[in-house]
This record gives structure tokens, sequence and C-alpha cells, in this order.
């Protein structure tokens, strides 16, 4: 049983008992009238041999309280493989019967919007999740046929109803009000997983707290209990105004995105489940190009290129002292973990958690050092009014193209 603690500048909505999913799938299915929910999947066509895909899929075709079910597809441009992942999605029914609607990121009529987008000025970024989620929102507000979307990835290896249903019930209850809903969750198998946040972003928020003082936005970070959680919730009218990062700081970027557009207490955190388990990334120490290495220095990007827009000042002397910070916070953390996991029979190899540590310490140099030499860096992804104000027919133009990709081939 979840502790009930309210801390930091959000609600905290826990999850006290084992009550399970039909009460609140009940309450949703009463909610679609006036709150119809879409699902907004980012999903690789690698998931198709991932551990998570087939678990989600045959859950999702239980759930009857959706409106839409929007996947967006990337990482092909093969017309087979984009058949071959919506097959994956066979079986599975909206609120009115429908099927999924797949969106092909990689598809020659998505890639011709985005052209027209670079031609226009507007950059829609680099394929990744950033931006196949950005454009399932964009395909849900050219339907307009909801008004909350969900969105969790496809590689979710302890997936249930309930999870599904407590991301959901937040923003489409009407009598709670809240704008965002942020998921989270314990993350143990038969050791502490989760080190990007436990070793990163967690020790980096502190040692920027130690460095900076106090300040709101840091505040409002650090309310959040796992804050690179995949897994959220609001209302289509955020998912128009907020700016989506094309990158692995796609989860920090937009809990800042929704800090600047919403009020505190429009915005809450839920606990999806018990444990969570997903595909896990390599931490790939000697390539900064790949795995947790090139996820921190995207992260750290991000975190960095927000404060700086709030006038953090960021120069070679601050990042010295930044970095012997968060080293040193980094270090105590461990030395907590380490006795969490003796307590709990946990295995816990004290070399690999510092060998972890000074790989995000040397991802988050780069990250200061690349925002030395580049303040504004990669520019987000433009949010939905942006485009529309830009070109007024582009949501038409996405739903058709989306509805031309789905005819069988000839």
């Amino acid at each position: 049983m979840s502790d009930f603690h309210q801390g930091g500048v959000i609600t905290t909505l826990h999850r006290l008992g084992e009550e399970g999913a039909e009460r609140l799938e009940q309450e949703l299915l009463r909610y679609s009238d006036s709150m119809p929910i879409a699902l907004v999947l980012p999903c690789l066509v690698s998931e198709l041999q991932g551990p998570g895909l087939a678990g989600i899929t045959e859950t999702l075709r239980r759930v009857r309280y959706l409106r839409q079910v929007v996947v967006s597809v990337s990482g092909t441009e093969d017309r087979s493989d984009f058949e071959r992942l919506r097959k994956a999605f066979d079986g599975i029914e909206t609120i009115d019967g429908s099927p999924p609607v797949l969106v092909w990121d990689s598809g020659a009529r998505i890639q011709h919007l985005y052209q027209q987008l670079r031609d226009g000025g507007l950059d829609p970024g680099v394929q990744g999740k950033g931006r196949s989620t950005w454009l399932g929102y964009g395909y849900v507000l050219a339907t307009n046929l909801s008004r909350v979307i969900a969105v969790h990835d496809c590689d979710i290896c302890t997936y249930d109803r309930e999870l599904l249903a407590r991301l959901c019930y937040p923003t489409a209850n009407p009598n709670l009000n809240y704008e965002f809903a942020k998921g989270y969750y314990g993350r143990v198998s038969d050791r502490l997983q989760g080190r990007v946040t436990r070793l990163f972003v967690t020790p980096l928020l502190k040692a920027l707290r130690a460095v900076l003082g106090s300040l709101p936005l840091l505040e409002y970070l650090e309310s959040f209990r796992y804050p690179l959680a995949g897994e959220c919730s609001m209302t289509t009218d955020q998912a128009r105004i907020n700016r989506v990062p094309a990158d692995w700081g796609l989860e920090v970027g937009l809990l800042v995105e929704v800090y600047r557009n919403c009020a505190p207490k429009r915005i809450c955190q839920v606990e999806l489940t018990a444990n969570y388990d997903h595909r896990h990334q390599a931490l790939s120490e000697d390539d900064a190009s790949r795995g947790l290495n090139r996820m921190v220095f995207d992260i750290a990007s991000s975190l960095i290129r927000n404060l700086a827009s709030y006038g953090v000042e960021f120069d070679s002397g601050f990042l010295n002292t930044l970095t012997a910070s968060y080293l040193r916070t980094a270090q105590d953390a461990i030395a907590s973990y380490n006795d969490d996991a003796a307590l709990n029979g946990l295995i816990f190899d004290r070399h690999e958690e510092e060998v972890a540590v000074e790989t995000f310490l040397r991802a988050l140099r780069a990250a200061g050092l690349g925002f030395v030499r580049d303040p504004l860096g990669a520019p987000q992804i433009p949010n939905w009014n942006r485009v529309t104000s830009a070109f007024p027919d582009f949501l038409d133009g996405l739903r058709e193209a989306v509805e031309e990709d789905a005819r069988p081939l000839a």
C-alpha cells in the first residue's frame, strides 16, 4: 500500500489499496460523453519484437471507454512493416466500435507535410518519440472527437487495465478539474531500476537548488516522484499549446511547458501501479551517442536551456560548481540506495552505480559546454497553435494523409 504524503506544489494522487480497474472504468465510461478520451501510442516498428506490445494490445482489447486509439508509427519507410504493425492492433475497438488509427510518421504523405512546415520556417524536428507523440496529438486535434489525451509507451511489460484507467481518470473526471496528470510508480525487480531518475535527475535537481537557492521551477520539478515517466494525460487544450522536444529531453521539457501554461493546482501526479517494468536501455558509457549516456545529455540540455529561459546564467564557472555539487549529491544517493537495497534483500552493485554516475557527470558537463557554445540549440517542435496559425489547413491535410495511408494497397 502506498503512503499518503502530500509534498511539493502539485497534488499527488496515491494508489491506496488494491481496488483494481472496474470502478474507474465504469466512471470513465460515464464521463465519456462530456470528456471523451483519446489514447496516443508512440510506437516504433521494432516494438513488434519487444517485450511489451503484445500484452498492451491484449489488454486494450478489453477496454471500452476510449473514444480514439491513435498509434503514431515511426522507425520504418516500408509499407509492409506499417501493415504488420496495423495487424498487431487488430481486435481493439473504441467506444463506438471504431478500430485504432495508425499515423505513419515515416510515410511519404506525412513527410510531405513535414517539408511544408520546413519550407514555411517551422522545424518539425527529427524522427523520435517527441515528434511521434506530437504527430499523434495533431491527429486527435484534427478530428476534434476527444477532449482528453492519454499517452504511454509501447514497451511496458507490466501493463494492465488499472494502469490505463488511473492515468486517464484525473483529467477525464470533470469534477477533479486537472488539465495535466503525470504517472509515477515504483521501479524494482531483483534490484533497484530507474537509474537515470535515481542517479541523475533527482541529484541534479538537488544540486541546482544547493547552488541557485530556491527557484519556483526547481520546486515544481522536485515535486514529481518520477519526472521521466513516459505516461501522462492532458486536456486537448494543453496538447494544443505545449511545445514538444524532439529528443530524450521530451519528459522534462514537457513538464516545463506545462509549468508555463497551466496553474499548479490544475497539475497532479498519479500513482499508476505498485511496480513497473519496461525495456531497459544500455548505459553505453563509452559511446555518448547511444543509450542512457545520450539520454542524460538530452535531458541535461533541456533542463539547462529551460532554466536559462527563467534567467539562470550558465557559464564555465557555474558549470564547474554545478558538476561538483551533482557528483557529491549523486554519490550520497548511492550510499542511501545501497542501504535501502540491503534492508530489502536486493542486488546492489555499487561499482556499476558509480560508473553510471561518472558517465552521467560527463554527459552533464558536455551538455553544459554545448549550451555555452550554442545557447539556443535545436528548436523545439512548434506547438499546434503556431502550426495552424501559419498553415490554417494543415490539420485537414494531416487527417487526409492518415486516411489515405489507411487505404489498403490495390
